[in-house]
């Protein structure tokens, strides 16, 4: 069977591979897989910038699947089921434990940018059967880890207020949600035309911050000097000070992503005087991932794809994410 591999130098370094095709052990399944999707750290890690994956490390942690063989023991999931993989295969549910990192598909162990895998049967979900391959592609990360922020630890209500960063997968995967919960979503971008469709996706209000760089003002007066209820953070260190002074008093900042670096000054008065909550959201576990499927299902949801790449295609692929230009999610389709 053809794999990628990547030895975490650089994104033109992906390789194809001519590797065995795996068979499935005592609780595990094989699955045919049938498309996967890219994540900024699924950049850093080809780039050798989150800690350095296993050498020669299949990349990729979000795909989807049909089984096609189960070993001894397996019986929660059968062949013909369509499953994606979870982010990390030993999150099964409560909170996160320090073991768990090392189970994060396509950085310490083998990823799903292959023709088969072979996984732990207790790290599979079944997915939305409405989805397309493309479009179930893409939950495992992007999606989890949005749905964790507002619902699982965000505790977002109905009539709340969100705003949301930029318009890559979490961001819009936050849209969607917070729109369903009932709540109203504010979101920032640099790009109109991004605005534009995130406006049709149902945000309440839209910011160009290239144009007007003081956002955290504009969230302030959106919300008669209060501030907004939550905010899906994916900048770090760059936005977060901006975030805090968007936040009301006793709010909450979802810190989800490091796209501006991994160190920067914050002023901490900004969060203990104020009493803001700030939650380090790491993806979530096998049963966050079985929540949001139903709450997808219930509502129909779908994913926003940006564009689908071949198998062939896979360093392109890399490439058109990095680049930053795209909205929603870079799927690549693995098998028809």
């Amino acid at each position: 069977m053809r794999a990628y591999r990547t030895h975490g130098d650089g994104i033109d370094r992906l390789t194809t591979v001519e590797v065995k095709r795996p068979r499935a052990r005592a609780g595990q399944v094989v699955l045919r897989m049938k498309a996967a999707s890219i994540n900024y750290v699924d950049l850093q890690i080809a780039r050798g910038e989150f800690g350095g994956p296993k050498a020669g490390v299949i990349p990729l942690s979000d795909g989807v699947g049909e089984i096609i063989e189960v070993g001894e023991g397996v019986e929660r999931v059968a062949v013909g089921d369509r499953v994606a993989g979870i982010f990390e295969q030993g999150w099964i549910s409560g909170p996160l434990l320090p073991s768990y990192p090392a189970t994060h598909l396509g950085n310490r162990i083998d990823g799903v940018l292959a023709e088969y895998v072979a996984l732990d049967a207790n790290g599979v979900v079944r997915v939305p059967d409405h989805l397309t391959d493309e479009e179930a592609a893409t939950l495992p990360c992007a999606g989890v880890t949005a749905w964790n922020a507002l619902v699982e630890m965000g505790d977002v209500r109905a009539g709340d207020t969100v705003l949301v960063l930029g318009t890559g997968g979490v961001s819009l995967f936050a849209l969607q949600f917070a729109r369903v919960i009932g709540a109203r979503v504010l979101i920032v971008s640099s790009s109109d035309a991004k605005l534009a469709r995130a406006s049709e996706l149902g945000a309440t209000a839209c910011l160009n911050y290239r144009t007007t760089p003081d956002w955290e003002r504009w969230a302030i007066e959106l919300t008669d000097g209060a501030g907004v209820d939550h905010v899906v953070e994916v900048g770090g260190p760059g936005t977060l000070g901006k975030s805090l002074k968007a936040v009301r008093m006793a709010g909450t900042i979802s810190l989800i992503g490091t796209l501006t670096g991994d160190a920067g000054m914050v002023r901490t008065t900004d969060i203990f005087f104020r009493n803001v909550r700030v939650l380090g959201i790491h993806v979530g576990s096998r049963g966050m991932f079985e929540n949001m499927n139903r709450a997808i299902a219930h509502h129909q949801l779908r994913p926003v794809i940006d564009r689908v790449f071949s198998f062939d295609q896979a360093v392109e692929a890399f490439r058109h994410v990095e680049g930053g230009s795209h909205f929603g999610k870079s799927v690549i389709r693995i098998a028809a």
